[in-house]
């Protein structure tokens, strides 16, 4: 049994390619785990459910087309936009955070494993002025903050069967979040847990809100 097969237990049929990205991110992320702290220390031997597999859970939301654009807002360490551009070659990314050695991983990794759809900047969600199809993030802010800044940069123009929009994954009890947000007419707010069996996913969640 290896570290992988929890991802081909939900995403069967995954080209050697990208079978052997996402083998290398194990050793990747401890290398450099080492140096600067992008996963948690204690979680890091839990990589491939709770970060990994966590940030494929919107690959099971849609299939995006080829040439979609999707911005990674507040990457850290590169999730969930590296993942993400393994199991979705024809799409590009833009993984941005404000903390430099932080994108500077995500960028010595997915060069590491000769990631060709993904670029980097190092700085605020404010500093990016494309646009793009979608948002994506994972634990970044609440969605009353969140929200306004995913929309000054999605596209107006759709080319998906799922509108242009924020993808986000989020735990606990999102209840009194998304009042405050004002978005819950739109909103889907979908449990992890009804995709992935394992115990960490059972408050794990994910928003999309049509923008």
């Amino acid at each position: 049994m290896t570290e992988t097969d929890i991802i081909t237990r939900y995403f069967p049929g995954l080209t050697e390619t990208q079978m052997r990205r996402f083998a290398e991110l194990g050793p990747l992320y401890r290398e450099w785990n080492e140096k600067v702290n992008v996963v948690s220390r204690k979680d890091i031997d839990n990589l491939y459910p709770h970060h990994i597999l966590h940030s494929l859970a919107i690959a099971k939301l849609f299939s995006p087309v080829s040439g979609t654009e999707i911005l990674d807002l507040g990457t850290g360490g590169g999730f969930p936009g590296i993942p993400l551009a393994i199991i979705w070659p024809d799409v590009k990314f833009h993984l941005i955070d404000r903390v430099g050695k932080k994108i500077k991983v995500a960028s010595e990794i997915a060069s590491a494993i000769g990631l060709e759809n993904v670029t980097f900047q190092h700085g605020d969600i404010g500093e990016c002025h494309r646009k793009f199809d979608y948002v994506v993030s994972r634990g970044v802010t609440d969605l009353e903050k969140l929200a306004p800044m995913a929309r000054r940069n999605i596209s107006p123009r759709h080319r998906n069967k799922l509108p242009n929009g924020l993808i986000c994954l989020k735990g606990g009890d999102l209840t009194d979040e998304v009042s405050r947000s004002g978005a819950s007419r739109d909103l889907l707010e979908q449990p992890l847990s009804e995709w992935f069996a394992e115990p960490f996913f059972e408050t794990k969640k994910l928003i999309y809100l049509p923008c």
